[in-house]
């Protein structure tokens, strides 16, 4: 029997009122972090400005739709869909959708570790 698992991104579970669709848990994925984020217009004041220095995950972000800006560091990189962002664990980023929104599939990993879900992500009562 083949091992696969189809799902539309409007069928994932999700949290932060369905900005987040848990790719990797709806999938049943268990080797990477995998997570498709919606942000509209204006939520870029929601979205954390953060690293990863204390889990050591790296991660890369997928422009599928719209764009925006993401600070890395002391730099701004204007976002558009068919590009791809790795950052490192110890720098900082933070998103700000453009005008049409951001839509990004962010995939994430501790280098040479095996992957650990972190708690936001693991199955529990969807969002209200």
């Amino acid at each position: 029997m083949a091992d696969y698992t189809v799902k539309r991104f409007d069928e994932m579970d999700t949290r932060l009122g369905g900005a987040f669709k848990l790719a990797r848990h709806s999938l049943g994925a268990s080797s990477f972090g995998l997570q498709v984020v919606d942000l509209p217009h204006g939520a870029g004041e929601h979205y954390p400005n953060h690293d990863h220095a204390h889990d050591g995950q790296e991660e890369v972000y997928v422009v599928i739709g719209g764009g925006g800006t993401m600070e890395i560091g002391d730099e701004q990189i204007a976002l558009e869909p068919e590009m791809a962002v790795r950052v490192g664990p110890t720098t900082k980023r933070h998103l700000t959708p453009g005008e049409n929104g951001l839509r990004l599939v962010i995939v994430g990993g501790v280098p040479e570790q095996p992957y650990t879900a972190p708690e936001f992500s693991k199955p529990r009562p969807p969002d209200a």
